[in-house]
Parts: structure tokens; sequence; C-alpha cells
């Protein structure tokens, strides 16, 4: 039964993420930007716009210019979660490939950089006065549901162990449409859950900025006002009527 409920659950979670990632992402292309508004100093180039989304994403470079202890555990959490996810990719894969070998140790220790972090940006939102003004319960809620992936994801690793073979076999089951028997240790349940929860949500949260990132004007312009007009496609369509 355990099997079958959690088979159900990441299936619909999987379409739920896909889906929903699939339709905001179409969103946030088909959004007009009518106006040339990259945040100065902005590059000049095609070329230059790409180095710094890449800078941005990778470095968190304007972050990092704002506030360094804000940086410091959002750059943990974001790294440490990246690692982590690389290292499960071993349950999806057979044979695992090098790559995804050799960064197990690294993916593993990783995931107290990613609770760290994230405790630190969750310690944020209650100390820092004006933070803690803006902040909304479904924040609090959405650093309470990752906190508690991450620290599941460590006491199956460190205190209470599973069969990871089984979960493998699982999952992998579920990839071909084969429904294989899940191990019912508590821990390992209740961190499947949490992971299908956060997938669910995911599309309609504020962790949507992964995605979003890529699509703001203040980052993704050339700063060219003067060489070039720029004009929205549907104000190009105003002006040839």
């Amino acid at each position: 039964m355990a099997g079958l409920f959690y088979a159900a659950l990441f299936y619909f979670a999987t379409a739920f993420f896909v889906g929903g990632l699939a339709y905001k992402i179409y969103k946030y292309a088909k959004t007009p930007a009518p106006l040339k508004i990259p945040t100065t100093p902005a590059p000049t180039t095609k070329s230059g716009v790409v180095a710094r989304m890449a800078r941005e994403v990778v470095f968190f470079e304007s972050l990092f210019k704002g506030n360094k202890w804000i940086w410091l555990f959002g750059w943990m959490f974001h790294v440490g979660l990246a690692l982590v996810l690389l290292r499960h990719l071993r349950y999806f894969m057979d044979p695992i490939p090098g790559v995804i070998v050799f960064i197990q140790p690294f993916g593993m220790y990783a995931g107290f950089a990613m609770a760290i972090g994230l405790l630190g940006l969750w310690g944020r939102r209650l100390v820092v006065d004006r933070i803690r003004y803006i902040t909304n319960p479904s924040d609090h809620l959405m650093l309470a549901l990752l906190v508690a992936i991450g620290g599941s994801g460590l006491m199956m690793k460190f205190v209470a162990h599973t069969d990871i073979i089984a979960v493998k076999t699982f999952f992998l089951g579920l990839m071909s449409f084969s429904l294989q028997p899940l191990p019912t240790d508590p821990l390992l349940l209740i961190h499947l859950a949490l992971v299908a929860v956060l997938m669910i949500i995911f599309p309609i949260s504020k962790l949507l900025h992964a995605p979003g990132v890529f699509f703001s004007p203040t980052r993704n312009q050339v700063d060219n006002p003067r060489e070039r007009r720029h004009v929205a496609p549907w104000a190009a369509e105003l002006d040839k009527s």
C-alpha cells in the first residue's frame, strides 16, 4: 500500500511540477517588456549580458554587493542544494555516470551547508525588523518545509539508515511504469512526502525566482537605448497599424 500511494503521489507531483513550471515559463516569456530598464552599470553587448547572467546565477553577484551576510547564507543554501540534487541523481540512473559517483561525498556533506544556509536565512526573517515586517506566514512555512526536507535527509544518512537499494529500485520502477516495493521506514516516508509537497507547490510559490531570474528585464537587457530603440512586440504591431 505504501508503494502504491507514493507511486501515485509522485506521478501527480511530477506532472504538476513539470506542467506548472512549463506554464509559468511560457507566461514569463510572453510578458511584455515595454521599457529598457537594465540595472546599471549594465553590459552594452549580448555577450556581456550572458556573462552578467552567469555571474548572477552562479555567484549571486548583486546580492554579494548588497549584503554579505545574506549572500553567505543564500549561497551556502543554493550550492548545497545543487550538490544534494546532483547526488540524488544516482537513484534515477543505472549505470551511474562517473561524475555523479565523484560528487557523492561532496553531496553528502553539502546537506549540512544547505541546512545552515536555510537556518541563517530563516533567522534573518525573525531578527531583522524590516525583513520581519514584510515576511508572510507562507515564507516561514516554505523555510520550514525546506529545513524539514534537509533535516530528514541528514537523519536518514547519519542516524536511521534506510535500504537505499530498495529506494532506487522503487524510483527506477516508477520511471518504467513498473511498481516496486518501497521501504516503510518512517523517516523515509516523511522525507518523500515532504519532497512531493515541495514539487507540488513549487510552480505556485516564490521559489519561481529560480527560472524567473532569466526573464528579469533588469538583468537580461542590453544597455543600448541610444544605439537601438527598444520596442515591445505588441507596440510594434500598433505602429504598423
